[in-house]
């Protein structure tokens, strides 16, 4: 399976809770067989995607193909006047790679079962052997470096599996990037304009040229999209370098980015880009509140991935009633989307795994709520008059419209009521808001 190296970036996120608000993940997926790493649930029922039916177009070496539009990606619709907005719902995984835990085709089925779409931001190394690592060159670091390793063919062809299938579920693939370099010394925060061009050029590169550059799999399927026009967003390694890596993305194809911090408000642009970022979520029992991802948690719980057993099953409690918290105060207030990243992996015994299921079972099942990928999110507020956009963004966390949606969003309101002035029915910024440890 993977030949991936284990590895969780806490001296880089030590450092950074000395300076304010960290983020994102330092882990590779990745375990050998045998490693005892607690698996996932069996995924019942949830076969593998068969090779595309009819009319495919092969791209470069037949990696990939163009096999025609996405299916099951529905269409994004404008609000109508006074219509109250959906609640969205993003659940994102970083790296995103099938080993022997099994996580990626679990949580397929899970979204299946629940009819949610995902965004699995995939590392590109995963799809480059070990015995051809000195292909990836990256920035401030010799050729064949990386801090999450490499792949072998047999994690490879698992992965690949994975990824034709999410696409073909209407799931979003897009990238966290290659070697996941993370602190001040060469890491990703440290990169310039153009080094963060070469290293999504070579992201795509990988996901390009996985048949040339694993011989053995060249007569597998090619993944059915064309990778230079499905990848249209990211999350960099440990939330760091978003500046420059958006200043290059926008000129890539790319049209929004996760790599940030911030409140449950409605999005807006951020150079260019749709910024749609990690948010701040209850930790309940707590009085601060930390980011939406599943590193974050674990951090703030135990801050070691193998923490007191005895506690287990209350910190994965806690992190999944702290999200339908922030479900709540968003569905029954502002009705911002509920951004939340997580990784395939069975920290503390796999209780963040559980969590987040039955955040997904609880929340996605709900009425005029839309589990889905952020291309799909990127796509309604594309849809939407700016206008709309500009009056949904005067709301506040947990704010929900005090004359009521239809008048808030018409530009009417009962006799003596502003038109959209929203109830105060919470801070702007959450009371206590500390630094975290994070993980991307």
């Amino acid at each position: 399976m993977m030949a991936v190296t284990k590895r969780i970036a806490l001296g880089a996120v030590v450092t950074a809770l000395i300076t304010g608000l960290a983020g994102c993940s330092g882990s590779g997926t990745g375990t050998r067989p045998g490693s005892g790493e607690q698996s996932a649930p069996g995924a019942e029922g949830n076969s593998p995607a068969a090779a595309p039916k009819g009319p495919v177009s092969l791209i470069g070496d037949g990696s990939t193909a163009f096999t025609g539009a996405q299916p099951k990606l529905p269409a994004a619709k404008r609000l109508k006047p006074g219509q109250k907005p959906p609640q969205f719902v993003v659940f994102s995984w970083d790296g995103a790679g099938e080993d022997s835990q099994k996580l990626f085709s679990h949580f397929r089925a899970v979204a299946k079962k629940y009819d949610a779409r995902m965004t699995y931001f995939l590392s590109g190394v995963y799809l480059l052997p070990e015995e051809k690592k000195a292909l990836y060159d990256p920035p401030q670091h010799s050729a064949g470096r990386s801090d999450i390793g490499f792949n072998d063919a047999e994690g490879i062809r698992d992965t690949l599996t994975e990824l034709r299938a999410a696409w073909q579920d209407g799931n979003e693939i897009g990238t966290h990037f290659n070697g996941h370099f993370c602190g001040p010394e060469g890491g990703v925060g440290t990169w310039s304009v153009e080094e963060w061009k070469s290293e999504i050029s070579q992201a795509k590169s990988f996901v390009k040229s996985w048949k040339t550059n694993t011989p053995a799999l060249k007569g597998e399927a090619p993944l059915p999209f064309d990778y230079d026009k499905e990848l249209i967003g990211a999350r960099t390694p440990c939330l760091e370098g978003q500046k420059n890596m958006v200043a290059a993305a926008r000129t890539m194809g790319f049209r929004y980015d996760s790599s940030g911090v911030g409140n449950q408000v409605w999005p807006a642009k951020k150079d260019g880009l749709w910024d749609l970022p990690l948010q701040l979520v209850p930790v309940p029992g707590r009085a601060f509140e930390t980011l939406s991802m599943d590193y974050n948690f674990m951090f703030n719980q135990s801050g070691t991935t193998q923490g007191d057993p005895g506690k287990h099953a209350y910190w994965g409690n806690q992190m999944r009633d702290g999200l339908l918290q922030a479900f709540s105060r968003a569905y029954n207030g502002n009705r911002a989307p509920l951004i939340i990243g997580n990784h395939f992996e069975s920290w503390n015994g796999g209780t963040y795994m559980r969590a987040i299921e039955e955040t997904i079972k609880t929340v996605c099942t709900q009425q005029d709520v839309q589990c889905v990928s952020f291309r799909q999110l990127a796509d309604w507020l594309d849809a939407q008059d700016p206008a709309t956009l500009d009056k949904l963004g005067t709301l506040k966390v947990g704010q929900a419209p005090k004359p009521g949606w239809s008048a808030f969003l018409t530009g009417t309101a009962p006799a003596g009521e502003p038109a959209g002035s929203p109830a105060p029915a919470g801070p702007d910024r959450p009371a206590g808001r500390t630094a975290d440890g994070s993980a991307g």
